[in-house]
């Protein structure tokens, strides 16, 4: 026995728009893109960061090397610096191992170790006296001293080993070092005593002026 079932029409309405799009229409943005990036009014540009005044290190290196321009202890002492020593430290060892020779430890632990021991010894010899000079300060008078043995092993590059003239010309390096770094110390409490001072600084570069000769 068959049975037969009546099956109703299916008929799909394409008049009624969709529900989703007509409630909640999508707009049309365009491409995506990644949000500007934003910066506070107040950020300080890295150098001031990091306390680096390139204007007061190139006024310092002038006030060394210009030859009409003495050196100027209130410049120095009032605006004591790391970044200048560290570059010139960084440039003494850098001349050196284009000669082949590799210091840059070697440099930068006896500037330290110097400027200890001058500090150690401006504090003893102004005893009794208000002296405005501090290991900060001591380190940076001694780096900037480094000045005239930084030109001196750029110039040795170009002289002959082994022969008088590079030992004369390290004597009068020595001694332009020894006179600029004698002068910023003794103004910090021990400009009585500024043969000793100038004994001192005298020792601790000719200590760089043998790095470099030899």
């Amino acid at each position: 026995m068959e049975w037969d079932f009546p099956v109703p029409p299916v008929v799909f309405d394409v008049s009624i728009p969709n529900y989703s799009q007509q409630h909640h229409p999508i707009p049309d943005t365009g491409p995506l893109q990644p949000p500007a990036p934003t910066f506070p009014d107040d950020e300080r540009p890295l150098l001031e960061e990091l306390d680096i005044d390139l204007g007061l290190v190139w006024r310092k290196t002038l006030s060394i090397l210009h030859p009409l321009c003495s050196d100027d202890p209130a410049l120095h002492a009032e605006n004591a610096d790391l970044s200048g020593p560290f570059l010139f430290v960084l440039s003494f060892g850098v001349f050196q191992l284009l000669a082949g020779k590799l210091h840059f430890g070697v440099a930068l632990g006896w500037v330290t170790v110097a400027s200890v021991f001058l500090y150690f010894l401006s504090s003893k010899l102004s005893a009794g006296r208000r002296g405005d000079l501090d290991l900060y300060r001591c380190l940076s008078l001694v780096g900037y001293g480094m000045l005239p043995m930084v030109v001196f092993s750029a110039v040795s590059l170009f002289l002959p080993r082994g022969g008088r003239l590079i030992f004369g010309v390290a004597v009068g390096f020595v001694l332009w070092s020894t006179r600029v770094c004698t002068r910023l110390l003794a103004s910090g409490g021990a400009d009585e005593h500024r043969g000793l001072v100038a004994y001192a600084c005298c020792l601790v570069y000719m200590l760089f002026s043998l790095l470099v000769v030899f």
